[in-house]
């Protein structure tokens, strides 16, 4: 019920009000709105656009260029962030898989945690400890 009450709240459904008791009465067109409502952010669509949309519809305007627009921009958002999400990814990956091998750290004064100010650092190059042991 904490949907419809949110809806109500934002003016995106407009109950009446029963007489007798005073408790709202929602129709058939707040149903169809609500269900509209939950489509549209299931989609991505933010309260404001949808607020957007039912008022270009209420003023009998089609609303679908302004869907199509802010969906293309949207989606163009969302390939945004998965992309940066994927580059997050691998440096999380290469991060724990350096950590493996490296040895806990004590905060000195000098270091927080080295496990994070090194997992950059340059890898050392050709095992040279490893030539020395032959």
């Amino acid at each position: 019920m904490g949907t419809v009450r949110f809806y109500t709240r934002e003016n995106l459904l407009k109950p009446t009000r029963n007489p007798d008791n005073n408790y709202q009465q929602f129709d058939a067109e707040d149903l169809r709105r609500l269900r509209f409502a939950r489509k549209a952010r299931q989609l991505g669509f933010s309260l404001p656009e949808i607020r957007q949309i039912l008022d270009q519809a209420d003023d009998h305007h089609s609303p679908c260029p302004m869907v199509r627009d802010v969906f293309q921009h949207r989606l163009a958002e969302v390939e945004r962030e998965i992309r940066e999400l994927q580059q997050l990814r691998k440096r999380m990956t290469a991060a724990l898989a350096a950590w493996q091998d490296m040895p806990d750290g004590t905060p000195d004064g000098h270091t927080i945690c080295r496990l994070i100010e090194h997992w950059d650092d340059p890898a050392p190059c050709c095992g040279a400890t490893e030539q020395n042991e032959e």
